[in-house]
């Protein structure tokens, strides 16, 4: 028959999502307005990660600066309040979509 080519040792695999992403079996992927975002389980919170939080029954995105979480509109969420957040996982990645970017071909 023939033996296998020493080729096959060099060859890549290609490039998807999952793969530059290192979406695994508990990354979640969520459609947001401007494209994607992947959630992965939130183990260890460092100041300048974004969470996806749920507070007072609305998930949104929020940025852990100092001892508060600051959301996309400004507001910080600190003090007795954060007993009342729920954090859902820490967004590793936004992906954006490229289709409705407004820009002329």
């Amino acid at each position: 028959m023939g033996f296998p080519s020493p080729a096959m040792d060099y060859i890549e695999r290609s490039l998807s999502p999952e793969v530059i992403c290192n979406i695994g079996d508990e990354s979640r992927v969520l459609e947001t307005d401007l494209g994607f975002a992947v959630i992965e389980p939130a183990s260890k919170k460092l100041p300048g990660d974004v969470f996806l939080i749920l507070s007072d029954g609305h998930t949104q995105f929020a940025k852990l600066m100092g001892g508060a979480l600051i959301t996309d509109d400004g507001e910080a969420i600190e003090g007795d309040v954060l007993a009342d957040v729920e954090v859902l996982g820490k967004v590793t990645f936004f992906i954006n979509r490229a289709l409705d970017d407004g820009c002329p071909f």
